[in-house]
């Protein structure tokens, strides 16, 4: 599948071996692929939509006009353009992904804005439990599928919205919603 891709507009992966290092003030943009790798633990384009495709079901075409950008240690950025890599910039389009550990973990933005094409590990609550989980409370909930992160949906205006990322485990759905962003309803 990584084969028959085009290449990202605006060049391809991380601009040259002078640059294989993580520099937390800039964005560079990633590799297509681990061979062309030049900072180690760095994810690539192919992995980033492998984990959206193998977790969430979301097709990889979604994210066709996208280009997949790292600033800092394990922080990913899409961006809906190209542009020359590496830029020395504050922001670029939304963080889509957390990389650098254990667990890849989406973050809300993402979930909000990709989570309506995802077809597996989401979870529909009703109005109460939705309610709850935006005020960021934890609870336990009945769920047969993964274990792990989960996108979370309610219904707004008759049609399933994402509304951020849990993570499941041993029974109990824990809200991933920053305090920040968090709303009593």
């Amino acid at each position: 599948m990584a084969e028959d891709r085009k290449p990202e507009a605006g060049g391809e992966g991380e601009s040259s071996t002078a640059d294989a290092e993580n520099v937390g003030t800039r964005f560079d943009r990633l590799p297509a692929t681990a061979a062309e790798r030049s900072v180690p633990g760095r994810a690539t384009r192919e992995a980033v939509l492998e984990f959206w495709a193998e977790r969430f079901g979301i097709d990889p075409a979604v994210f066709a006009g996208h280009t997949f950008w790292e600033r800092g240690a394990g922080k990913v950025w899409a961006f809906r353009d190209g542009a020359a890599s590496p830029m020395a910039i504050q922001g670029l389009g939304m963080t889509v992904l957390r990389t650098r550990q254990e667990h890849w973990k989406p973050t809300l933005e993402a979930a909000q804005r990709f989570g309506r094409h995802a077809t597996r590990n989401r979870i529909h609550l009703p109005r109460r439990e939705a309610a709850r989980f935006l005020a960021g409370e934890d609870q336990e909930i009945d769920w047969d599928g993964d274990w792990g992160y989960l996108l979370v949906t309610h219904d707004l205006a008759g049609e399933s919205e994402p509304l951020g990322v849990g993570l499941y485990v041993h029974g109990e759905l824990r809200s991933m919603v920053p305090k920040g962003r968090r709303r009593d309803l």
